[in-house]
């Protein structure tokens, strides 16, 4: 009996963790040229492609349980689109829709979604127009697509993590001034700079989904807290989440399946205030690409199993308060808003000022219904979803409420709500809070509702 015993407990654990199985897809959905592009306050048309633009899928199943995470790489993704991939997903898979997450990677050269928030703003028109509505009614079948590549691919798998840092990429975009104000982006080397206005989060995250028997890497999820507006320019690009993709896939196998999301980087970027080296471009992206690669690479070499018991999913919907304003105010931003585009476009901060009044005025100042949605793969391992860009304050928040080890927050998922600052931030204004839909107080609503189902799924 002894000797049969270390054979029993190898069988139960080979039951055990093949009850676990993962898969993990990609599709192209990069956009045809002369399409518009993503960001900014003036239309360009696409001339080209540098990289492929992709949604990534990577589904996880549990005792005939799944979810899905989706990531697209897109500025943002409106709740229409959103519901509609879902839907498919559910029809193809079987996946309930709030066991599905589909994230935006926030890319600057990705392609205009004509039903994002806040991207009336583009008036578009002809070709443009044409094009950006074909692409956008296409998109949500090719989430499913993604999708359902992944749940076909589903085989025996395990799951590790680590956690890395590199803090040398991301900054705080918000400083205090020497004249008392909050300054965006005040530039390189400005002697008025006085000190960052907030801190930075420079966690990598990495979960690494492999065959059950170790010898094929399906998937790679990196999360990272930094905007991705590197490259600029007229060609569709990925951002630096090109070059991590390809680092790791030379690094790990070309089958693997790198998935990137956005952290909580709402007021971050690459921009180092410090230094006059200049900053923008495809060789910028492939150094930030490169070096956040060698972090998550390094974090590899500690990856401890992630034992997964049962997967448990929470989602809320949270009514976020908005700003009111006056009906000249309103006639005020209908009147900046029609000179975009124009050789005389009203200054920049008036155009992103105007977007927002209008939005909220047509949409008859109803409160921002914001999904938070956690999902929990073991008592170790959690992601949270966020559908706006996040404060990095707010996310540092939710990680510190969080009692679990490892707190993954996706921002821009299931949603693209905008700029959704902490309170402190809209005493201070700048361009984050002159754009921001949501009002004072919205962010802290959001992490009351993350730590309340964290807390909620760890007792489960």
């Amino acid at each position: 009996m002894k000797t049969l015993l270390p054979l029993l407990l190898c069988c139960c654990a080979s039951a055990i963790a093949a009850d676990l199985r993962a898969g993990a897809a990609e599709v192209v959905i990069t956009p045809p040229a002369g399409a518009p592009m993503y960001g900014y306050y003036y239309n360009r048309g696409a001339e080209g492609v540098h990289d492929d633009l992709h949604a990534k899928a990577l589904v996880v199943e549990k005792d005939g349980a799944a979810i899905a995470l989706v990531v697209c790489d897109v500025g943002s993704l409106s709740r229409p689109i959103v519901d509609q991939a879902r839907a498919l997903i559910r029809k193809a898979t079987g996946i309930p829709a709030d066991r599905v997450m589909i994230s935006a990677t926030h890319t600057h050269t990705g392609p205009v979604l004509l039903s994002n928030t806040g991207t009336s703003r583009y008036n578009l028109e002809g070709d443009m127009k044409r094009i950006a509505e074909e692409y956008t009614a296409a998109l949500p079948g090719k989430i499913a697509e993604a999708v359902g590549k992944a749940h076909a691919a589903l085989v025996p798998a395990r799951i590790r993590m680590a956690t890395g840092r590199e803090d040398s990429l991301t900054f705080n975009r918000r400083f205090h001034m020497k004249d008392g104000t909050v300054g965006w982006n005040p530039g390189k080397l400005n002697p008025k700079i006085e000190r960052p206005a907030g801190p930075i989060d420079g966690s990598v995250p990495l979960v690494v989904v492999e065959t059950a028997d170790g010898k094929s890497t399906l998937a790679a999820y990196v999360n990272y807290a930094l905007h991705l507006d590197t490259v600029g320019g007229m060609h569709y690009s990925a951002d630096f989440p090109a070059t991590l993709g390809k680092i790791l896939r030379d690094s790990k196998g070309a089958s693997l399946i790198p998935l990137f999301t956005i952290g909580c980087a709402g007021n971050l970027n690459h921009i180092d205030v410090s230094t006059a080296e200049p900053q923008k471009g495809h060789g910028e992206a492939a150094r930030i690409g490169a070096v956040l690669a060698g972090e998550v690479l390094k974090a590899w070499k500690r990856v401890t199993p992630v034992e997964v018991a049962s997967i448990r999913t929470s989602t809320e919907i949270v009514k976020l308060p908005v700003p009111r304003f006056t009906p000249a105010q309103v006639e005020q931003a209908r009147a900046v808003s029609a000179t975009f585009g124009q050789k005389n476009a009203a200054p920049f901060i008036d155009l992103v000022h105007a977007a927002k009044v209008m939005e909220l005025a047509d949409r008859e100042y109803q409160p921002l219904e914001a999904e938070v949605q956690v999902m929990a793969l073991s008592k170790d391992l959690v992601f949270v979803g966020l559908p706006g860009e996040i404060f990095t304050e707010l996310g540092l928040a939710i990680k510190q409420g969080s009692p679990f080890t490892q707190t993954v927050i996706a921002e821009l998922a299931n949603g693209g709500l905008g700029y959704i600052a902490d309170r402190k931030a809209y005493a201070q204004g700048a361009y984050e809070v002159i754009s921001s839909r949501a009002d004072t107080g919205g962010g802290e609503l959001l992490v009351d509702s993350a730590v309340r189902q964290l807390i909620k799924l760890k007792t489960q």
